[in-house]
């Protein structure tokens, strides 16, 4: 079961322009979807894809060479890096 149908019980609403709302309904009759469904299923994949660009990095051959050799290298905490993780505390919410 895809998250577009799942039990739904959150709520999202929208106010937008009459002009998004006739494409919309245009573009949700060409999918014979209803317009809910047709909003959900097109923001699930472009979160989806959000996520994925955010979460995921891709190098090259040298570049991911760099890399590993980078993690291979005892950590040497400077004054930089310490920096670093305050402000990584400081912007990211973990659970």
């Amino acid at each position: 079961m895809d998250a577009a149908t799942q039990n739904k019980n959150e709520r999202i609403n929208l106010r937008i322009k009459s002009s998004a709302k006739r494409l919309i309904d245009l573009a949700a009759g060409f999918e014979g979807k209803t317009v809910s469904h047709f909003i959900l299923t097109c923001a699930l994949e472009r979160a989806a894809e959000t996520v994925q660009e955010h979460q995921m990095m891709t190098l090259n051959t040298k570049d991911s060479r760099i890399f590993f050799d980078a993690l291979a290298e005892p950590v040497r905490f400077n004054q930089k890096l310490t920096a670093s993780f305050e402000e990584y505390d400081k912007r990211v919410i973990s659970k």
